[in-house]
């Protein structure tokens, strides 16, 4: 199916590329998402209409997550959880967790956005994770997990 990527899309195009993707891609997530349109003659033809429009958007939500990047880069959060005495905790700490501590400490963040190489979080001590706030604007921060009895 051709479609027309309203913003860009990791691993796919830039905004306003008309790519060829699997049908169910673009049914079940491009589309729905906002992220595309399908590429008739008559949404190309309101695309050009719109684009300087568009692209303006696009870039000052650029500047938005460039700027809260900032606020977050090198950032250390401490999370507490129980853990046995050999330092592995019951449970671990997921995206769920880090991104409530986010919001806690004012930052709006969705659990969808954090990246913690290598899954879960399993045990006590500082693991490194990433924020990807725009396809663009991505920020390392440190996540320091704290055993309690």
């Amino acid at each position: 199916m051709q479609i027309i990527l309203m913003e860009k899309v990791i691993n796919l195009g830039q905004l306003g590329d008309v790519v060829n993707v699997k049908n169910g891609y673009a049914r079940n997530f491009l589309i729905p998402q906002g992220k595309a349109k399908r590429a008739t003659p008559a949404n190309m033809a309101e695309f050009e209409a719109r684009r300087a429009e568009i692209e303006a958007s696009e870039k000052a939500k650029l500047a938005d997550c460039q700027a809260r990047g900032e606020k977050l880069a090198g950032l250390t959060i401490q999370i507490s959880q129980k853990a046995g005495v050999d330092g592995k905790l019951f449970g671990s700490v997921t995206p769920a967790d880090i991104a409530a501590v986010l919001a806690e400490q004012g930052h709006a963040v969705e659990k969808s956005q954090v990246r913690i190489a290598g899954g879960h979080l399993k045990n006590v001590g500082d693991h490194p994770a990433s924020i990807a706030l725009h396809s663009d604007v991505t920020v390392d921060i440190t996540v320091s997990v704290v055993g309690e009895n």
